[in-house]
């Protein structure tokens, strides 16, 4: 069926307006039955996926802008245009939350059930933990993340670097100061965020605000919501500027999260809004993906350290999802980095 609604799907996209009638005559009558197609068509009109206008034989249908934000993207595709020939919604969505993110699954069914059973392995893995065990294996995740997460950020420390400033507060040799205070604030973040499961429960701006100030201590970085417009390298995508717009939005990226049921999209949402809001100056994606982590620890769903993405990759993700706000790639991510947590921690 899956196949059957991405069939259907795309000969909307490239026909749009067109009546069940006309749709079932021009491409799918010598596959399906007509009361099949009239099924998926239902189907796909509750998942937001497709928009339908009229009533009765005047009934029209056309792709919605939910199938904008969930259909698969092609990274290499993609980059083969460089920045300035890239056609990208240059100004943050602010439909994006309220009219689209609010009304629609950002994980399909096949997607949830593979995140449920790795769930469900990592709760029968953590039974059988001793106190001392478990909190051995949190040590070697936080190690994992914070160097990676840093990593992402252009942070030079190796991993083996990275654990030996944790455990033996050694630094590396020829690398700087800032560093090592921003992996020192990751793993001071991360303790916090394991000490206080329940500290974005339910999430606010303040907590968010509060977790951002730790990851930025001494360096150089204004606290708090910026007053100031951001760049953001290797895109023409410009954030909000207006620091009180910025407030707002961030408020109802709060609402958004608590509003939500599902676990999974509480944590990926953190992940890609607050990078795509920008709502500091510095050290967004950072703090993302610590509050994503909050949310999945409050919740006793494994943690994620990202160990083995490419942060080349990372980037390119969050950039489609800046330019297109499109999730295909950044939740890919997201899904086998949550398989690798499951399969290598705890």
């Amino acid at each position: 069926m899956k196949l059957k609604l991405n069939t259907l799907i795309d000969f909307i996209k490239q026909n749009p307006g067109l009546s069940s009638k006309e749709i079932y005559d021009k491409n799918f009558g010598d596959l399906i039955s007509y009361a099949t197609l009239k099924r998926l068509l239902q189907n796909l009109e509750s998942d937001n996926l497709i928009e339908v206008t009229g009533k009765g034989k005047a009934t029209r249908y056309f792709v919605s802008r939910a199938y904008e934000v969930l259909y698969e993207v092609n990274v290499s595709d993609y980059f083969k245009f460089e920045i300035d020939d890239r056609k990208i919604k240059d100004r943050f969505n602010y439909a994006l939350m309220p009219e689209i993110l609010k009304n629609i699954h950002l994980f399909d069914t096949e997607e949830l059930n593979f995140l449920n059973n790795l769930q469900n392995k990592y709760t029968k893995k953590i039974t059988t933990l001793s106190p001392t065990l478990y909190n051995k294996e949190m040590e070697r995740l936080a190690i994992d993340l914070s160097w990676k997460s840093s990593q992402i950020e252009g942070n030079t420390y190796s991993l083996l670097e990275t654990e030996r400033l944790f455990k033996d507060k050694q630094t590396a040799t020829g690398k700087t100061k800032d560093e090592a205070v921003m992996l020192l604030n990751h793993k001071e973040a991360i303790e916090f965020i394991v000490e206080n499961t329940d500290y974005i429960n339910p999430i606010e701006l303040r907590s968010i605000e509060d977790i951002h100030s730790i990851l930025i201590r001494e360096l150089g970085v204004d606290r708090n919501i910026r007053v100031r417009s951001v760049g953001i390298s290797g895109t023409n995508y410009r954030p909000i500027e207006n620091d009180f717009q910025i407030k707002e939005t961030m408020t109802e990226l709060c609402g958004l999260i608590n509003s939500k049921i599902n676990v999974f999209e509480k944590a990926f949402l953190a992940l890609i809004m607050i990078s795509y809001i920008q709502p500091f100056n510095d050290g967004n994606k950072r703090t993302a993906r610590i509050i994503s982590n909050a949310i999945l620890m409050n919740n006793n769903y494994c943690p994620i350290s990202y160990r083995t993405v490419d942060s080349i990759e990372y980037k390119k993700a969050m950039l489609i999802f800046y330019e297109q706000n499109n999730i295909s790639a950044i939740k890919k991510i997201f899904i086998e980095q949550f398989n690798f947590a499951v399969d290598t921690y705890f």
